[in-house]
């Protein structure tokens, strides 16, 4: 469960935090007080669960109330990579001397925890990964002993953080270990022209396994969910909009994921994912079909199963029961592996549909879905 970022900035404040001041509204009117509030300059920002704001618009500086209620009315209501902006938090604005990022995530592989820092955090920090690794210091944190004073210094000094980051480094734990989270960020953490140490920016992903715990961040961020993301949590599908251009289905996160990263490797992006889980019933690929073709982004679609326990024959019969259902607009490649898998691929040859084709691995799956999106 994704917070919006007001809600991640209230649970660091919560735990000693230092955040700028702040506040959320879904009024341009009330934008205005706000600011007025604030001292008179604002920066306003979208209230969205997705990444890339500042480029697409969404942060924005207002040098006067008036300015603060005229960009409010211009951002609430539009549109940010398919999120519809609700509401805007217009922030205290800050005199910036260095940006780093901080993070904890949960390292499925190692079964454990990661701290993720740099001393080069903002906007570019994607590139900065993938030109410079070692600009970013990747720390494995004890479960059992968390992160001590120690454990914070050396993530600080392994990162080229300031020593005045430890007590956020601590504070921070506590975030992801009270609050049942699986993801705490701050990007960035700044140190202003006064030596301040703040969080301007947080991302906190929650356990949907503790949501009875959490029933306090739950239920308010629901509210502006993405349509489809609602559409598809209706249907009891797991569904998540990304930038790209093939849509991916797939049974089990571990292999969704993995069917991400193999698209991705062939020179396309992922338009979406959504998990359909341990059964592949019609009606399940049916929904999953429409949810995902309801997407204007998505030029193809690659269904990635691993039968098991539902057994690839029953995946594809639901398959050419949801095509026949489904208007299919968009070329679907299938790739069935596991349990029957020859003879759902052959059922699905029987049906020789002109928009579906099958592969027989990933890899060669994920090409073909590429080579459909990129000319489409």
């Amino acid at each position: 469960m994704d917070l919006y970022e007001h809600q991640a900035r209230q649970l660091f404040e919560e735990h000693g935090i230092p955040v700028p001041r702040a506040e959320v509204t879904d009024s341009p009117q009330e934008a205005r007080g706000i600011a007025r509030r604030l001292g008179g300059r604002a920066v306003v920002k979208a209230q969205v669960k997705t990444g890339g704001r500042g480029k697409a618009g969404g942060v924005r500086f207002a040098a006067d109330p008036a300015a603060a209620e005229l960009t409010a009315r211009q951002m609430l209501g539009t549109d940010i990579k398919g999120h519809r902006v609700g509401t805007v938090m217009l922030a205290e604005p800050v005199d910036v001397a260095e940006e780093f990022y901080v993070s904890y995530v949960l390292d499925r592989t190692a079964g454990g925890f990661l701290a993720i820092a740099s001393a080069q955090g903002g906007m570019e920090i994607e590139d900065v990964a993938a030109t410079r690794p070692e600009a970013v210091a990747r720390i494995p944190v004890d479960r059992a002993e968390g992160v001590t004073s120690a454990t914070a210094q050396e993530i600080a000094a392994t990162a080229g953080l300031p020593p005045q980051t430890v007590d956020v480094l601590m504070r921070l734990w506590q975030v992801l270990v009270r609050e049942d989270a699986l993801l705490v960020e701050v990007n960035p953490l700044v140190r202003t022209g006064q030596g301040q140490i703040l969080a301007l920016d947080g991302k906190v992903t929650l356990d949907d396994n503790a949501r009875f715990r959490q029933a306090r961040l739950g239920e308010h961020g629901e509210r502006h969910q993405d349509p489809l993301e609602a559409a598809a949590a209706e249907r009891g599908l797991t569904y998540v909009r990304l930038d790209g251009e093939v849509g991916v289905i797939g049974n089990g996160a571990g292999l969704v994921m993995s069917t991400l990263d193999v698209v991705a490797g062939c020179g396309a992006r992922p338009a979406n994912l959504l998990d359909i889980g341990g059964g592949a019933s019609a009606q399940v690929m049916a929904d999953g079909l429409s949810v995902i073709l309801s997407d204007p982004a998505v030029k193809s679609v690659l269904v990635n199963v691993f039968g098991g326990i539902t057994a690839c024959d029953a995946v594809a019969e639901g398959i050419v029961s949801a095509v026949d259902t489904v208007r299919l607009t968009k070329p679907l490649v299938v790739r069935l592996d596991g349990n029957n898998a020859a003879r759902g691929r052959a059922i699905l040859g029987e049906r020789a549909h002109p928009l579906v084709e099958h592969a027989t691995t990933m890899d060669g799956a994920a090409r073909r879905a590429a080579e459909l999106a990129h000319t489409a």
